[in-house]
């Protein structure tokens, strides 16, 4: 591990626990400090706790696609840490299952709203509050169902591909000075994509070419990478982390 985040500041949302978490652990390591987001207060507070306490840490709680909790967030980080270097939009929701063709339409505006439009909205907020004048980097979490057809889970993976998108729209109006670039892992063990792996992981794991699933780390060590200045000539790019499962032409 280095120090190379020393002095900077990143706001992660979705990060009480799992992918998120992780991602604000390996910002930590590095250097950083940060604010991280998530539904539930209890969870948010046990996770900064984890992170070194409130001289590495602080949190908002709310919902992701709540502007008001956007700019409360916004302000906080600001009002500990004084400057918002770096933002991870990690939050993400998949409350169905089954053919897109029988979606509840409810359900696919709020996995639309949720995942992709407050990606937006949230790069708005640190954009106004401080990175359109002082740069930064944005890194936007998506999936490799965003990048092919992923049955059973197609309003899911119609959202993902929409924040690529985004990602690829922010980098060419932000740049130079705010990189925005996105992850798309595969299957990570967390309760989030457990129905996907629970008693079955052998199984699913024998379709990657490296044998297992993914780890929150396994994400988290990839973001850092992006947000940090190794990745300095690198904006708008879409990074798959599945193992190769993609080579395989399996989701």
């Amino acid at each position: 591990m280095t120090r190379r985040f020393e002095g900077k500041v990143a706001i992660v949302t979705g990060a009480s626990r799992g992918i998120g978490l992780a991602i604000a652990e390996r910002l930590v390591a590095d250097g950083a400090r940060v604010c991280i987001t998530a539904r539930k207060a209890d969870a948010l507070a046990e996770a900064v706790e984890s992170l070194g306490g409130h001289e590495n840490a602080i949190f908002s709680a709310g919902a992701a696609d709540d502007e008001a909790h956007q700019a409360e967030a916004v302000a906080a980080t600001l009002d500990a840490f004084g400057r918002i270097d770096f933002l991870v939009n990690n939050t993400g929701i998949n409350p169905t299952y089954g053919r897109m063709i029988d979606v509840d339409l409810g359900a696919a505006e709020k996995t639309f709203r949720v995942n992709v439009i407050s990606s937006i909205a949230w790069a708005q907020k640190v954009y106004h509050a401080w990175m359109g004048e002082n740069g930064g980097a944005i890194v936007n979490v998506a999936s490799v169902a965003g990048l092919k057809p992923a049955p059973g889970i197609g309003v899911y993976g119609a959202s993902k591909s929409g924040v690529i998108h985004v990602t690829e729209e922010l980098a060419v109006e932000l740049g130079p000075d705010i990189r925005v670039n996105a992850v798309a892992p595969a299957v990570v063990k967390t309760k989030f994509a457990a129905a996907l792996y629970e008693g079955k992981e052998d199984e699913v794991s024998a379709a990657y070419p490296m044998k297992r699933l993914g780890v929150p780390d396994d994400v988290g060590s990839v973001v850092a990478f992006l947000l940090s200045e190794d990745a300095a000539w690198v904006t708008g790019q879409t990074l798959t982390i599945d193992g190769g499962l993609l080579l395989t032409g399996g989701v």
